[in-house]
């Protein structure tokens, strides 16, 4: 079973207004539409809160290639360059 509790919230007179022709429009009252966008609301910022995590990515093969290994800047960027007219 499922609790309710009292309260008296604040709103502005035109946000009210606008949920209670919502409300008639679609058949509902206004507290089960304060009630739905409550529960999206709530379920929106869990999903932002939880923490990202990057995925495990690996590729086969047979490390760099010759030449690139050491560190070589300026080889590495003509490598990546290389055929593209820089």
């Amino acid at each position: 079973m499922v609790g309710h509790m009292k309260t008296t919230i604040e709103i502005a007179d035109a946000l009210l207004a606008e949920a209670r022709r919502l409300a008639d429009r679609e058949g509902t009252t206004l507290r089960a539409l304060v009630e739905a966008g409550l529960r999206e609301t709530l379920q929106a910022r869990r999903r932002r809160s939880s923490p990202f995590r990057l995925r495990l990515v690996t590729f086969a093969g047979d490390g760099l290639q010759p030449g690139v290994a050491e560190g070589d800047w300026e080889r590495i960027r003509q490598l990546a360059y290389e055929g593209r007219g820089a």
